[in-house]
């Protein structure tokens, strides 16, 4: 057999079908085979693969086992005199395959050789050929330098910028997007290296070939399409910190100890330096938006007052400068603060939230401007006015920036809510008959499984995979059957996906179906989660101001609190701990260490539902199931009436 072609897969089931239907064509010239090892993944990738490609050799793992390993298992199974890792995310030349085999053919000295690659727009790849990152180049490339002169022989040796990017040049180290290898060679130097996760097994392979006396070719004769990125997000700062650590992982393993240390050193600088940058910007680009609707809001009443002081009192002067000075600022605010409570400074901002915040940010002024002294009454209907301009200026701030989610969809288009159900087969076959009886004709996009625990061919992953179903599917809705995942499942996993834009419903088991119901909250006794579900963003902004509301008064309470709580020390640390967000007056009960994932994400709680008095006695399930009820129905009221309830404890 002349080639074998490995593919690792990890969620990008479209990528991969448009690069298999290339790879097959450019196979043809060749005796080969093709091998998939799929990571996990959950878009629905292996069906693909069986209904479209059944020729090509599948193996399917359990769990993600990253790019080294995925690719060694494949490796080890090859029968061709060459092997070929190819990214999925890549689209091959009829020719590319019989090109490259024929110059590894006529030149016995290659070890291995890469392509000249293009992005999705056409534009040349410079990480088509690289050289060692050694600690003098990969300084130059973390701070810029590289950058600034492409076509220095110094400063641009990363991406070898001086070097013709269409003759082919015998080069240090090939991209992991396509490596086609000799397998005399990888037997004679060993696989990747699975210390190495993802990234910087291809520099260490590439390293190991020509160490061994072969050389590594850059063959610009044929060219592929290199999407870049698809199965990872580059931008990230983790994606920086996961590559830059897997360049120390070389760096110690290949370099002096001290270069490995100098190399180190550079490395942990760019990441720090590439964090600071990255929160610089976080905080900026989260900045913007409240700062724009504040100055909107203050140039319309800076440009009404006049106005509208000529209009009724014929002098544009009527008004003090006290009231642009001081009192439109505090409206401002006001409004600001309400609009933040209501969710209107989220990603995605439904209509409705942000006109919720407008309206109760005007009515609190309204309702403070009706306690005022008559002398500090400036003119309510500027007050009026400049409420209206505020809700345009906030309406056309977020159209402006594209924060209004679905717009025309919500006020114009109603769309099938997409769901997926967590359970049993049967359970689940059960749950979707009732969800079929009301109006809302939901698409089920697959069965989610608990712990690999059942079998059948309509589960599309696990349910700890539900941070990656959920936006690959595009869910609105996941469904959870009460009588296959236990409460503490359910409750950590709504925890885990509570900034998610989904929704969640809970299915009793001793649920019945009602036939031609058109209600999901009578279909079968089928019950919501409420929105106040302590998962919901919004819920978690009233609960932070709650805690801090509540620190404040217990604060001011202190001088006779001291002689009421058990441990007065204990009493002033929680509230310091509440302030900086260590600890919330009242979070969920924990339970025994087998559980010690259930309260992943969440601070713990001064108080808990269960009273002090009875926590060593209640049992771990009656636990669960009050921490369901607590979190699934979230009330302010009912942390006050927790904290009155153990008020003697607030020291513990």
């Amino acid at each position: 057999m002349d080639l074998s072609i490995i593919i690792v897969n990890y969620n990008v089931k479209h990528f991969l079908e448009q690069c298999l239907y290339s790879v097959l064509k450019s196979l043809e010239s060749l005796k080969g085979e093709v091998i998939v090892v799929d990571n996990n993944s959950v878009d629905g990738s292996c069906q693909m693969l069986n209904d479209k490609f059944p020729a090509v050799k599948l193996i399917e793992n359990k769990k993600n086992l990253g790019f080294s390993k995925a690719n060694n298992q494949g490796i080890r199974i090859t029968e061709g005199k060459y092997v070929l890792i190819l990214n999925p995310d890549t689209i091959v030349q009829e020719d590319t395959f019989r090109r490259c085999f024929d110059f590894m053919e006529s030149h016995p000295d290659a070890g291995s050789l890469g392509v000249k690659m293009i992005d999705g727009k056409g534009n040349y790849l410079p990480e088509s050929k690289r050289s060692l990152p050694t600690p003098k180049v990969s300084f130059f490339k973390v701070f810029g330098l590289s950058a600034l002169f492409p076509k220095s022989k110094i400063f641009g040796k990363y991406h070898l910028g001086y070097l013709d990017k269409n003759k082919t040049h015998k080069i240090e180290i090939l991209p992991g997007a396509f490596m086609f290898i000799r397998k005399s060679v990888l037997e004679t130097v060993g696989l990747l290296d699975e210390s190495f996760f993802m990234y910087g097994e291809d520099i260490d392979l590439s390293y190991r070939i020509r160490l061994a006396g072969y050389e590594n070719y850059y063959f610009p004769e044929t060219t592929i399409i290199h999407y870049k990125g698809e199965s990872t997000k580059k931008g990230s700062i983790n994606y920086v910190i996961v590559f830059y650590k897997a360049m120390i992982i070389f760096a110690r393993k290949h370099f002096s100890l001290r270069n490995a240390r100098l190399f180190s050193l550079l490395i942990n600088s760019a990441i720090y330096l590439r964090a600071l940058v990255s929160i610089i910007r976080r905080l900026f680009f989260s900045g913007i938006t409240p700062v724009t609707d504040a100055l909107l809001i203050y140039i319309g009443f800076y440009l009404l007052q006049p106005l509208w002081a000529r209009y009724k009192f014929g002098d544009t002067q009527y008004y003090p400068t006290e009231y642009l000075l001081y009192v439109v600022p505090v409206y401002i605010l006001i409004w600001l603060f309400c609009v933040y409570i209501s969710g209107g400074y989220e990603k995605r901002v439904p209509v409705v939230d942000l006109l919720k915040g407008i309206a109760t940010g005007t009515g609190g002024i309204i309702l403070i401007y009706a306690l005022l002294p008559e002398s500090m009454r400036y003119s309510r209907a500027l007050l009026l006015i400049g409420s209206v301009w505020a809700a345009t200026s906030f309406f056309i701030s977020r159209l402006t920036q594209g924060t209004i989610f679905n717009t025309v969809q919500i006020l114009f288009k109603k769309r099938k809510k997409r769901i997926i159900v967590a359970g049993s087969p049967d359970e689940s076959k059960r749950v979707m008959s009732i969800l079929k009886q009301v109006n809302i004709s939901p698409v089920l996009i697959g069965l989610v499984n608990w712990h690999n625990l059942w079998t059948s061919d309509e589960y599309i992953g696990d349910i700890s995979q539900l941070d990656e179903i959920v936006p690959i599917n595009r869910v609105d809705e996941i469904v959870f059957c009460a009588k296959d995942i236990p409460s503490h499942e359910i409750i950590q996993t709504m925890l885990r996906m509570g900034d998610a834009a989904v929704e969640f419903k809970i299915a009793p088991p001793e649920s019945l179906s009602v036939i031609g119901s058109n209600s999901i909250n009578t279909a079968g006794e089928f019950y919501v989660v409420n929105i106040n579900t302590l998962s919901h963003s919004f819920v978690k902004r009233k609960k932070r101001i709650f805690d801090l509301v509540i620190s404040v008064l217990l604060l001011l309470l202190s001088p006779v609190s001291v002689f009421i709580v058990r441990h007065p020390l204990g009493y002033f640390r929680n509230i310091f701990h509440v302030i900086i967000n260590l600890k919330t007056w009242v979070g969920l009960a924990s339970v025994d260490d087998s559980d010690s994932e259930y309260l992943s994400g969440m601070v713990s709680g001064v108080l808990t539902p269960i009273p002090v008095s009875k926590q060593k006695t209640v049992a771990n399930e009656t636990i669960k199931r009050l921490n369901l009820l607590y979190a699934k129905d979230y009330k302010l009221s009912n942390d006050i009436l927790i904290i009155i309830r153990d008020f003697k404890s607030l020291g513990n």
